[in-house]
Formats: C-alpha cells, structure tokens, sequence
C-alpha cells in the first residue's frame, strides 16, 4: 500500500477537504501542539526543518520515541511538521547579538594563574623531591608524582563534568552533594597510586603527592562553583615563600608549613564552598549518565600526559637532580588562561560568519582561519611565556631547537583538543590526546631512542589530527549551535 499512513484518502473527484473541528474539552491534549509551543522560539528562528531535527536529536528523541509519542515516522517527519507549523520570524537586534558563552580576559587570566600557581610548591617542596635517581633514570620522586597527579587528574576532571552537569540542570545541591562525595574519594585515590608507585627512598615524594591528591580535590570544587578567586587566596602562601626558597634554602620546617597553610585554607575553603544549599531542583529530574563523565576523564588522562612530559623533557634536557625544572610545563599551564579566552573569541567568530555567510563553503572557509588565527595567537603567547620562563629560570635549558618545537606541537594538541572539547567532541580529543601520551610513555619505558625526539613526533601526529578534525566538524553549521 503506498502513500502516507496519516493522509484519510478521498472518496471521490468532487469530495471536498474535511474541515478540522475543534478538539473536545475532555480530551487529551497534542503532544505536538506541546512540543511546538515548548521550541517555538527555536522553530521560527530555523531556515530549514533540517536544523529542528538537529535540535531534536541533540535532545536525545529515538525515532522510536518519536513514533510512539508523536505518531511521525523519524526526527526529519517531525520537524518538517513542526517547521510548518509555526512561522517564520529573523528579529535581528540593532547592535551585534550578545554571544552567550563570552567571558572577560580577566577572568581567564586569573583561571590560567591559579593553574600555574600550584607549581610553586615543587620549589618550596624540593627537599621532599631529593635523592638518587629514580626509575627509568629520572629523578627522584618523579614517578609517584606523576602517578598521584594524572591520577587526580582523571578523577577531577570526570567529577567536574558530573558536578557541572548538574549545575546545568539547575540542581546545586546535587552537584554539591556530588562534589562532596567525589571530591575525597578522587584525593584518596590519588594518594593511594602515588604511595604505591613509590619506590625505596621516595617516601617524601609521596608524602608530597598525597597532599598534591588533596589539594586537587579542593582545588576542584572551588572551580567548579565559581571560586577562582579564594582559590587564589589559599595560594599565597606559595607566592610569598616560593622567591625565599628560590633563592635561599630555608630549612624544612618553613616549607613544610607554607604548604600545609594553603593545603589547609584551600580545604577549609573549599568546605565553606558547598555548605550553601542553593535552590532544589524539581522532583523527578532523571539524573546525568554516569558513562557521560568517562570521556572527560579520559581527556584530562591525555592532556594531562602531555603536559607532564613536556615537564619531563625539560628535565631530561637540563639533567637536573628533582623534577621541578620544568619552564615549559609552566609555560603551558599559565597559558590555558589566554587558550580558554581564545576559545571564547573562536566560538563568538564563528557565529558571527554564521549570519555573515552565505554558503556553506563559505562558512567552512571562514570557520578555517579564525581556527588558524586562534591557533596562531595562542601559539604566540605561549612563546612568549615560554622565553619569559627560560629567561627566569636558573640553569633552564636553551629554548630553540627540538625543546621549541616539542613546545609548540604540544601547545597545537591542547589548545586545538579544548576547542573540539568545548564543541562536544570530546572524546575524539581524548582519543588522540590519548594516543599522543601513550607513544610518550612506550619511548619512555623501552628507551627506544630519544624519548624526546618521540614524544615530538607522537605530537606533531596528534596536531594534524586534532586540526583537521578541528577544520572538517567545526566547519558545520549544527556544530555552532547555541
């Protein structure tokens, strides 16, 4: 039988079209006319019933669902009926449309300050750090720090995503009950790996990474919830005895107590943070996926890598006897306060092409050079922070040669994997961000060859990929969706 199943065929030539009557008092009400009212200002916005079925899809409707509930045969039937239903109206405002996800400089800047900041403790924690080299040849206590922080850093990075998506559903007190119970179970990981990863003489450098698990934890919460700010409180401890240790060797009492004054304010601060109960969501509210956190601690397994061996290879460079001469390390994690505002600038682009544009080749063009111009801007900065801090640092190794590139082949992956990050596509990131860090690790545990020299192949790979995945999904007008 052919034809639509909702179409009442005609009896005749001359039979005229029913007219619709009015639907009775009693009876129940149109789950589209619902559905219709509830996306109206999104369906007069459309210029294509392919953009609603976008928007339904992204909200998780099964074309079975969409069966059962609305009686059409898939997403595309049930958008070119809601496209149909409501007409079409383009306000346009009289200045430049406000783009919802921008953020000032300012507070960037300060994000990427309180990620820096907490390097000062491997200056003030040194004499924690020494001793004879450790295993695979680094130095003393690198392994359980390394293992201690990637480990938060999975950890951290999963329950942030759990904890924001809360948020996003309006529930604070579920992202803070979420928050609370996450948080010490990711520090107690964390220090649990850290101590057994340690090996014969390196029981201060776990005792080092069990407070760094801590302070992870804490740090977490206070950024989840908007508390950059008393985060940076907690540190300055560090910024005021890290020069004194610097140039000076103070005994260890000293240090010990710098960091277990910010150690303590960031906890207690990060208490105070989630004692505010804030507003109850409405009953029922199905809870987020668990498995929709996985990525996100997948990522921050990657990204983190990187970063870390960036930090390795400046010790390799240097030969030093601990692992805190790390420039580069620095470099890349005070620059993730200008990548973050760089993200804002490529999202608020790309829209404005979005209304500019005519044609979707058009867009795609576009949407490729304000990612190269993005891309390049950070690149800079982050030479600058980088020549800033080998200037800075005593005894850094030269920044030219295999380190320069090394440097900004590490900078491509991470500022092009937060951008397809912030886009959705985050587990394409993590994946190869992944991949990256693994090769890293193989040259490193085999001694296959400079570990260096593999480490800045496994990341010019990863740069490509990253970009040209970049490139081909944000060259999409559904990408771009607000």
């Amino acid at each position: 039988m052919s034809g639509s199943l909702w179409l009442k065929p005609t009896t005749g030539q001359d039979t005229l079209p029913a007219l619709p009557r009015p639907r009775p008092s009693w009876a129940a009400a149109d789950p589209i006319d619902e559905l219709t009212h509830r996306l109206e200002e999104v369906i007069a916005a459309a210029v294509h019933p392919d953009e609603i079925a976008a928007i339904l899809e992204s909200d998780g409707m099964t074309d079975d669902h969409i069966r059962l509930t609305y009686g059409r045969q898939d997403s595309f039937a049930l958008a070119e009926d809601l496209y149909a239903r409501v007409e079409r109206r383009f306000p346009e405002p009289p200045g430049p449309p406000a783009d919802p996800s921008h953020t000032g400089l300012t507070g960037c800047l300060l994000r990427g300050l309180v990620f820096a900041l907490p390097g000062l403790a491997y200056v003030i924690g040194a004499p924690f750090l020494a001793g004879p080299p450790g295993a695979l040849g680094l130095p003393a206590g690198t392994v359980p720090l390394l293992a201690g922080a990637v480990t938060g850093w999975v950890w951290n990075q999963a329950l942030a995503h759990r904890a924001y998506s809360w948020l996003g559903l309006g529930d604070r007190r579920a992202a803070a009950r979420t928050l609370l119970s996450g948080a010490p179970a990711g520090a107690l990981a964390g220090a649990v790996v850290a101590v057994a990863a340690a090996g014969p003489g390196e029981w201060g450098a776990a005792t080092f990474a069990a407070g760094q698990a801590l302070y992870l934890a804490a740090a977490t919460v206070l950024l989840v919830l908007d508390r950059e700010k008393a985060l940076l409180g907690a540190l300055l401890p560090l910024v005021a005895g890290a020069p004194v240790a610097f140039w000076t060797d103070p005994p260890l009492a000293p240090r010990t107590a710098l960091l277990l004054a910010s150690l303590v304010a960031a906890v207690a601060l990060a208490l105070h943070a989630l004692l505010p109960a804030g507003p109850r969501a409405e009953a029922g509210r199905t809870a987020p996926r668990l498995a929709a956190s996985l990525p996100y601690g997948l990522f921050g397994l990657g990204t983190g890598g990187l970063v870390l061996y960036a930090a390795i290879g400046d010790v390799l460079a240097e030969g030093a006897g601990a692992p805190v001469a790390a420039p580069t390390a620095v470099a890349l994690t005070l620059s993730m306060g200008p990548a973050e505002w760089l993200l804002y600038r490529f999202r608020g682009e790309s829209l404005a092409g979005l209304r500019a544009t005519t044609s979707a080749r058009a867009f795609r063009r576009a949407t490729a050079t304000t990612l190269v111009l993005c891309l390049t801007a950070y690149l800079a900065v982050l030479l600058l922070l980088a020549v800033a801090g080998t200037l800075l640092w005593p005894g850094a190794p030269a920044l030219g040669g295999l380190r320069l590139v090394s440097l900004l082949l590490i900078g491509t992956v991470l500022w092009a994997a937060l951008l397809l990050q912030s886009f959705g596509a985050v587990l394409s990131a993590a994946v190869v961000c992944g991949a990256a860090a693994g090769a890293q690790t193989v040259a490193l545990a085999t001694g296959a060859g400079d570990p260096r020299l593999a480490g800045a192949a496994a990341s010019g790979a990863a740069a490509v990929v990253l970009t040209v995945l970049g490139c081909v999904l944000l060259g999409r007008a559904t990408a771009h969706r607000v």
